[in-house]
């Protein structure tokens, strides 16, 4: 931080603070807090679609089709936001089969996708061995399988269950099939946040430190944030900042994060809203906010991504004016947030209909994001 108080800012400095931005200029948290807190929205909507246009020119929207495969529902950690896991001796728990991998996969190809993103808790049963042997026997039956799986929480848990190095996980992962790295359980990267929503998950300095090394192993990455629950708007920018510092840390070369993608908290019948009264403060148009101050913060970082699955369509058209250059998934599973009140998925046609009408051209992309036929 710079030290100025974003009270004690004019708005005079508006035009300053964006045309850095605009530059592809690191803008302090306090000038990126100024701005979220104090610019009027079409400002921001205006400079972050300028960035937009700098770095992707023309009027293309990316979407891609891929699979969320969950590989198991135990987890340890039992997130207060989180409706999805379960723990080990319950009657609902599961792994998945092998079987199941098969069927789903095959589908996943008859519908023209190549990727799953595995996912699911940090299952105290499951060790390394089990993920590798499970990656090398999908990429042994599926050759043209992308395996975009796991996340810095798991690599972390299974580094401590493993007693091994992160790179060493990472580089295990790797060597069995791991394709790239999603950017799941950042939430929001403060350890007071952390410390109530997910005490047992990776800590801020964990998550930081895993994809660092990823990055270093040449891993393509993707960053999250899940917003609107109990962190502050100061919180949120210093999340954005320590994603681009990461960012600027990347060797020359390395993919490093290829994509930022917010989604806002889905709330319905979470520990957190049962038990502490807290629910979704995200409005559409704070989304909106959101995904313009997040192209204005990430100078380094090419892509934003907006949700369309937790925002719906109209908000998910609106990003596309802010910053976003991407919608995302065809989901054809997905089964986390849909547990808290997510009920809506697209289709192909759907999604292409959606970029269509917010008056940009889709083009289909992978994991990542360069364009296939």
């Amino acid at each position: 931080m710079d030290g100025r108080n974003p009270k004690e800012r004019t708005a005079s400095e508006y035009e300053r603070i964006l045309e850095d931005a605009l530059a592809l200029k690191a803008i302090s948290v306090s000038e990126g807090l100024f701005l979220y807190e104090k610019s009027p929205l079409p400002y921001l909507v205006f400079y972050a679609d300028l960035i937009r246009k700098k770095l992707h020119p023309g009027d293309r929207a990316g979407w891609i089709i891929d699979r969320n495969v969950n590989i198991t529902n135990v987890c340890f950690s039992q997130c207060a936001f989180c409706n999805f896991c379960r723990r080990k001796n319950s009657e609902e728990a599961y792994v998945t089969t092998f079987d199941e991998y098969r069927q789903k996969i095959s589908e996943l190809f008859a519908l023209g996708g190549d990727q799953v993103l595995l996912q699911g808790g940090m299952n105290p049963e499951l060790g390394l061995s089990f993920y590798t042997d499970l990656f090398s026997r999908l990429k042994k039956e599926f050759p043209a399988l992308k395996l975009h799986a796991l996340g810095p929480p798991e690599v972390v848990y299974l580094a401590r269950k493993e007693k091994l190095s992160f790179r060493r996980v990472l580089t295990e992962l790797v060597g069995a099939g791991l394709d790239s790295l999603p950017g799941a359980g950042a939430e929001i990267l403060s350890d007071r946040v952390r410390k109530i929503l997910s005490p047992h998950k990776a800590t801020t300095d964990e998550w930081l430190d895993v994809m660092r090394e990823a990055h270093r192993l040449n891993l393509p990455t993707s960053a999250t944030m899940m917003a609107g629950h109990i962190e502050t708007p100061e919180e949120r920018i210093t999340h954005l900042k320590l994603l681009r510092d990461l960012q600027a840390e990347k060797p020359e070369g390395s993919y490093g994060f290829i994509t930022f993608v917010p989604w806002p908290f889905q709330d319905k019948d979470t520990r957190l809203s049962r038990e502490s009264g807290i629910f979704n403060s995200m409005t559409n148009t704070g989304y909106i906010r959101l995904i313009a101050i997040s192209r204005l913060m990430l100078n380094n970082i090419p892509n934003i991504q907006a949700s369309l699955l937790t925002v719906g369509r109209d908000t998910a058209m609106m990003s596309l004016h802010a910053g976003a250059n991407d919608l995302g998934s065809v989901m054809i599973e997905e089964n986390v947030v849909s547990a808290a009140g997510v009920t809506t998925i697209f289709g192909a046609e759907e999604i292409k209909s959606v970029i269509k009408e917010a008056g940009f051209v889709p083009v289909r992309r992978n994991q990542k994001y360069e364009p296939v036929e």
